[in-house]
C-alpha cells in the first residue's frame, strides 16, 4: 500500500510539473487576448497618423482585439519613440514610427545629450509606406518652379522659412539636404508635427513645408497648395506631374517612410503573429484605399526585407544628420 501510495503522489507531482511547464505556452498561444495599443509619435494629420489609423483598424480585425492608436507627439518624433521603446516587451505596445527613428538617435549625439532611445530597442514588424516628401508652397505664393524658389532664396538670404514637425524630424532633414544642395538660406520653424507644419503653412506662417504625399496630396488638389519638387527617384503615383529634385539638377532623395516596430524584448511567437497580420493588413482592400487616397501607395515590406531597408537607411540618415550638425 505504500508503494502504491508514494506511486500516486509521484505520478500527480509529474502532472503537476508538465501542466506548470505548459502554462507559459498556454499564455502565449492566446495573445493577444486584450486591447493592443498602437503609439503614433506625431500629433493627428500627419503622415504616420493618417497611415496608422487605417493599420490599426485591419490589425484589429486581424488579431480580434482592439488596437487603440495613441498620438504621443513631441521632439520631432523622439517622445512617442522614447515611450514605445520602455513599454513591456509583450506585444501589447506597439509603434507606427517615420524614419525619424533613424534620424534622432544621432541627433541625440550630436547635441550632447542621452538619446531617448537607441535602435537595438526595437524589432521591426512590416513597412507600409516609403513616399518621398514634397516641396510645397501656398498656392497663392509666387513661385511656379523650384528655380523661382531658390532664385528668391539666394537673392534674399534668410528671408524665407519653412515649417517641420520638429528639429532633425522627416520634414527638416531632407529641407536641409536641399538647402545644401542648392545653395539657399531659409529660417527653420519647428511645430510638434507635421499637421501643425502645414496648417502653419495654409495659414501663412511659413513659406515651405517638405511633407509627404498623404500629408500634402488633398490640399493640392483642392488647390491650397501647390508641389514644386519631390525627393524621389521616380514619379509619384498620386501627384505624377511634380518633378523630382533629381530631374531638375539637384542630386538629393529622402523617403518619409512608415513601418510598424514592437520593444526588442517581445517574443518570437508573437513577432510572427504580428507579421502575419501584418501580411493581410498590407492587401487589405480598406487600407489600400484610404492609404491610396491619401496620397500613398502601399509598399510593404516584411520584418527581414524591412530590416535590410531599415540598415542602409539608417547609414544614409546619420550621414545626413552629421552635415546639418548641431541645432538648438
Amino acid at each position: 500500500m505504500q508503494n502504491l501510495a508514494r506511486r500516486i503522489a509521484l505520478t500527480a507531482v509529474t502532472a503537476m510539473i508538465a501542466v506548470a511547464a505548459a502554462a507559459p505556452a498556454l499564455a502565449q498561444s492566446a495573445y493577444p487576448d486584450k486591447p493592443i495599443t498602437m503609439i503614433v509619435p506625431f500629433p493627428p494629420g500627419g503622415v504616420a497618423d493618417t497611415v496608422g489609423r487605417p493599420v490599426a483598424e485591419a490589425l484589429a480585425r486581424e488579431l480580434k482585439q482592439a488596437v487603440v492608436v495613441e498620438n504621443r507627439a513631441g521632439a520631432g518624433g523622439a517622445t512617442g519613440i522614447g515611450a514605445a521603446s520602455r513599454a513591456p516587451a509583450d506585444g501589447y505596445t506597439l509603434l507606427m514610427s517615420l524614419s525619424s527613428i533613424s534620424i534622432l538617435p544621432e541627433a541625440d549625439k550630436i547635441l550632447g545629450r542621452k538619446p531617448a532611445f537607441t535602435i537595438d530597442q526595437f524589432k521591426p514588424i512590416a513597412r507600409f509606406t516609403a513616399d518621398p516628401t514634397v516641396f510645397v508652397v501656398r498656392a497663392d505664393a509666387p513661385w511656379k518652379t523650384l528655380a523661382e524658389f531658390v532664385a528668391d532664396a539666394k537673392r534674399n538670404p534668410g528671408k524665407f522659412n519653412f515649417g517641420s514637425s520638429g528639429n532633425y524630424g522627416t520634414m527638416h532633414v531632407p529641407m536641409e539636404m536641399l538647402k545644401s544642395s542648392a545653395g539657399f538660406r531659409m529660417t527653420h520653424i519647428p511645430y510638434t508635427g507635421g499637421g501643425p507644419a502645414i496648417l502653419a503653412l495654409l495659414s501663412g506662417q511659413v513659406d515651405a513645408v517638405a511633407g509627404g504625399p498623404s500629408a500634402v496630396a488633398q490640399q493640392i488638389k483642392a488647390g491650397k497648395l501647390r508641389a514644386l519638387a519631390h525627393w524621389g527617384d521616380k514619379p509619384l503615383q498620386s501627384l505624377p506631374d511634380v518633378p523630382s529634385l533629381k530631374s531638375l539638377g539637384q542630386p538629393v532623395q529622402f523617403a518619409q517612410w512608415a513601418g510598424l516596430f514592437v520593444p526588442a524584448g517581445v517574443p518570437d511567437d508573437v513577432v510572427a503573429k504580428l507579421r502575419a497580420a501584418a501580411r493581410k493588413v498590407a492587401v487589405d482592400p480598406t487600407v489600400v484605399q484610404v492609404i491610396g487616397k491619401a496620397g500613398s501607395p502601399v509598399e510593404y515590406l516584411d520584418a527581414p526585407d524591412f530590416q535590410t531597408y531599415w540598415d542602409a537607411d539608417l547609414k544614409v540618415m546619420t550621414s545626413a544628420v552629421r552635415g546639418i550638425g548641431k541645432v538648438e
